[in-house]
């Protein structure tokens, strides 16, 4: 009979030496153990920065928070409320990948302190701010308007005139939602007629 001492060295030669076949086995095991564990720990990272908790727990964006309460994306008859993710971070993909990146740097600047740390700060950079986004929408077709408003969702006959006849004539002529809604959850830019021709143009020119 073998001694518990013997035993244990050979568990223990057996730990340190596997044969190939078991080493394998471990290899996969652990990697598709920590392959779990990475894929399920990003997305709840993913989940819990587009919470919205999340994005207004920087005191430079209750700046934001605060024109966008009582805005018909804040308060609607319906009843349903859109938060910052559902307009600004595309659903999945490359680009929502491109846009956490984007995202750090506006961590990295919230923590520096320097960019729009006060609302002066945030009023002096507003116009760039805006065009940013006007320019990511028009790239996405109002991808994030579009995840709500769907056309399926919109009834025309069921609209007033003046929105149905301007969403007719905004489909004949290829335009997507921001052409027509800007400034409908923050306060435009003193500049953004300026700035709405320069945005035009630059995507005139593609």
């Amino acid at each position: 009979m073998v001694s518990d001492m013997t035993l244990i060295k050979k568990i223990w030669r057996w730990f340190w030496s596997p044969s190939k076949k078991w080493a394998l086995g471990a290899l996969l095991l652990a990697g598709f153990v920590v392959g779990g564990i990475t894929v399920f720990a990003s997305h709840k990272t993913l989940e819990w920065t587009n919470s919205e908790g999340f994005c207004t727990s920087c005191h430079t964006m209750q700046f934001n928070q605060t024109e966008y309460t009582g805005t018909v994306h804040d308060v609607s008859k319906t009843g349903v409320r859109a938060t910052c993710s559902q307009c600004h971070v595309p659903e999945q993909g490359l680009n929502l990948m491109i846009r956490k990146a984007q995202a750090a740097n506006d961590v990295y600047q919230h923590f520096i302190g320097k960019t729009i740390d006060t609302k002066e700060k945030l009023e002096e950079r507003r116009g760039l701010l805006a065009m940013r986004e006007w320019t990511r929408m028009k790239k996405s077709d109002s991808a994030g308007c579009r995840s709500c408003h769907t056309e399926m969702n919109m009834d025309l006959s069921n609209q007033n005139l003046r929105a149905r006849t301007g969403h007719t004539l905004a489909k004949n002529e290829n335009k997507t939602c921001i052409d027509c809604h800007k400034g409908i959850a923050h306060e435009l830019p003193a500049n953004w007629v300026e700035l709405e021709k320069q945005l035009n143009l630059n995507f005139s020119k593609k």
